[in-house]
């Protein structure tokens, strides 16, 4: 030794300041003090959990299997793949090459160790044994680091369960069981009923190499383990309130699998016969999330394969601290994504009504998986004379608060239709709400009316994409309509344009995600929606092209970085009803204003050979005209509409909608209504600006071909 020519007590200085070193680098990897020349070996209490003590190596060498600085699950060497049994670590055999061998005594030469060169230390004075520790350490922290963060990449609950499963097979264990609580409870939700743990997922490496001598592909996630890990395991286990398994979770600590606790909570998790690998070659770790434990993992290591060590249990903890953790972020994640995605449905409408005269498809696309929640939306609200309005938003953003701004407009302008006012004026009272809503509350519109007595359409616009129109003949063309402001700007008018809208045409309204993108602007995108949709046609020749495919048509227009905004789009096709299934007339509020009403509802069922409807038509034109003479002050309107119903609409002055009551025995009127609502098929009353109209519906005879 160097220090054997100096004074006894610089020789003893020495050694003191060695050990010194030496507890400090035990410190750090939890590696026992190694004893000095000439003193006795300290001997220490047994280890907590009754295994060796902690760093020390085991007989028969190789105690470790930790790759050095490599990713969890990659590829292990081959002179150290855990199935071998070999460790990837020098042990202190490798460690202390300058000891004596029987070749040396004799004066040959010494045989040089197959394996890793020995470990060296930075610290003057550290054994091989304790440079190996500091080298086990690190590799320990390297793989918890690379696990952590392989474990945090995902975003779904599959995602973290499997980054578990790959960052510890076969790099920490030959197999794992992963189980979770079924259900598992959401944020501060108080779960109810027994606790049940349900195995989401299990992988282990193979039992034998394949031909290469490389490891085989790991095994998809199943319940069989194989019979050198266990056998099968249980798919379903229930936690019994005060049992074993219930101590181990509440504990939360690891236990290696023949710790009292572990071996009496096993079988019930795994089931009454699990077949364990015997010694230090089971762990078991609950996986505790932010308020409660959710679940367990069990980590398998196989018989040839060197047992787990203490310092193992400390990595079991970090593995199942992270991935529980993950697992509470992706089960809120998941409830917050089902909010959205009922929010969305919510503020959507669930089915398009079917007016008369017009064909309704529509589709929607969220911007992202991410960003389930926009504040794009379509809608189709019925008008009185068999009108539609037709309404396409897009407020800005697509988060939370810009679908609960949608929701409120899309309100606001139902209720703005159903009174029946001009487009411009719906965009103008939408616009005084938004600004009630918020001094940043912006949002473009697009608000049609469409006539299908008239095949008359009005549009007002308020900073939207134009719309465009399919014609009959395969031409499309991008209406001129005025832009006008966004809504939410405030102090500015809308101008409404009127449009033919022929029988056979397509109006198509969207929204800006459909056009516009970080790649192209928004002109381009208008103009290749409307060769799309012109190319489209071509393919059904002079019929047009049906809604639904051609609404996919246009969707599919978007390439893979075109989405970067949510999507709202609504085809309308014009059937429009032809002017001989329509009869219409003026009335005078006299007293023989209703005979005179049934007299002219005669001769249009008989012109129409719609006979068998006589005496119900007839019975509730007398009984809705009559209410309406009664407090009328202008001519009265009578029209008659002959489709796939025959549907009848009576017009005066008077802004009170009439209601249904029950008449009582003494009173000689009030009965009118209820002979409406017991014979007719629908019936209702509108609002509108100058009065009101009172409709009902028949349907028509058996035999009738519908039009």
């Amino acid at each position: 030794m160097a220090a054997s020519g100096r004074p006894g007590g610089a020789a003893d200085g020495g050694r003191e300041a060695t050990r010194a070193g030496q507890r400090v680098a035990q410190g750090a990897t939890g590696r026992a003090e190694a004893p000095g020349p000439g003193e006795e070996p300290q001997h220490e209490p047994h280890p907590r959990h009754g295994g060796e003590r902690i760093g020390r190596p085991r007989e028969g060498g190789g105690g470790r299997s930790w790759p050095r600085g490599g990713e969890p699950g990659g590829t292990v060497p081959e002179q150290s793949t855990p199935h071998e049994g070999r460790s990837a670590v020098p042990d202190a055999s490798h460690a202390e090459v300058s000891r004596a061998t029987p070749g040396e005594a004799s004066g040959a030469q010494a045989p040089v160790p197959a394996g890793p060169p020995p470990a060296r230390s930075a610290h003057p004075g550290e054994s091989g044994e304790v440079a190996a520790a500091r080298q086990a350490g690190g590799d320990r922290l390297r793989f918890i680091g690379a696990a952590t963060r392989r474990i945090a990449r995902g975003i779904d609950l599959d995602e973290i369960v499997l980054g578990l499963c790959r960052a510890t097979v076969p790099t920490f264990a030959d197999a794992i069981l992963v189980y979770l609580r079924d259900p598992l409870p959401v944020g501060d939700e108080r779960p109810t009923g027994p606790v049940v743990l349900r195995l989401r997922r299990t992988d282990r490496i193979p039992e034998e190499p394949d031909t290469n001598g490389g490891r085989l592909p790991m095994l998809p996630a199943q319940p069989d383990l194989g019979p050198a890990m266990g056998g099968s395991a249980a798919e379903l286990a229930e936690v019994q309130p005060g049992g074993p398994l219930a101590e181990v979770l509440r504990g939360v600590r690891p236990l290696f699998g023949e710790a009292q606790a572990a071996r009496t909570a096993l079988p019930e998790l795994l089931g009454p016969d699990p077949r364990l690998p015997g010694g230090h070659r089971v762990i078991l770790a609950p996986l505790r999330g932010r308020r409660r434990v959710i679940g367990a993992a069990v980590f398998l290591r196989r018989p040839d394969r060197p047992a787990f060590e203490p310092d193992d249990l400390l990595v079991a903890a970090q593995l199942a601290t992270h991935t529980a953790l993950g697992v509470d972020k992706a089960v809120l994640y998941g409830r917050e994504a089902y909010i959205a995605d009922a929010l969305q449905r919510t503020m959507l409408p669930d089915s398009l009504p079917q007016p008369t005269g017009v064909r309704l498809a529509s589709r929607y696309l969220p911007a992202a998986e991410t960003a389930r929640v926009g504040g794009d939306w379509y809608d189709a609200i019925p008008l009185p004379g068999s009108r539609v309005a037709l309404v396409v938003g897009d407020v800005m953003g697509h988060s939370m608060t810009s679908a609960a701004i949608m929701g409120q407009l899309r309100t606001t302008a139902q209720t703005l239709a159903g009174l029946d006012l001009p487009p411009q004026e719906v965009l103008h009272h939408l616009d005084e709400q938004a600004q009630r809503l918020g001094t940043d509350r912006m949002a473009t519109c697009m608000y049609a009316v469409y006539d299908p007595v008239a095949h008359r359409i009005t549009i007002a616009n308020a900073g939207h994409p134009p719309p465009v129109m399919l014609h009959r003949g395969g031409r499309a063309e991008v209406l001129r309509v005025p832009s006008g402001a966004p809504i939410g700007v405030g102090g500015v008018d809308f101008e409404a344009v009127e449009l033919d809208a022929p029988a056979g045409a397509t109006l198509v309204l969207y929204t800006d995600g459909l056009v516009e993108s970080r790649i192209r602007d928004v002109w381009t995108g208008i103009e290749q929606l409307r060769e799309r949709l012109a190319e489209t046609a071509r393919l059904t020749g002079p019929n047009p092209p049906p809604l639904e495919p051609m609404c996919d048509e246009v969707l599919d227009m978007l390439g893979p970085g075109d989405r970067d905004d949510d999507i709202a789009l609504l085809a309308a096709r014009f059937d429009g009803i032809a002017p001989s299934d329509v009869a219409y007339w003026y009335l005078d509020p006299k007293a023989q204003t209703a005979g005179q009403a049934r007299r002219l509802a005669r001769r249009a069922l008989a012109r129409w050979g719609l006979d068998e409807l006589t005496d119900q038509l007839e019975l509730l034109v007398s009984e809705v005209v009559t209410n309406a003479v009664r407090y009328a002050e202008r001519p009265i309107t009578l029209r008659l509409l002959r489709t796939d119903v025959l549907r009848c609409e009576v017009g005066d002055d008077v802004p009170q909608l009439p209601r249904l009551r029950q008449a009582r025995p003494s009173d000689e009127g009030g009965r009118g209504l209820y002979l409406v609502n017991r014979m007719a098929r629908r019936w209702g009353a509108t609002r509108l600006s100058m009065g009101k109209v009172v409709w009902f519906e028949l349907s028509m005879p058996p035999g009738v071909q519908r039009r």
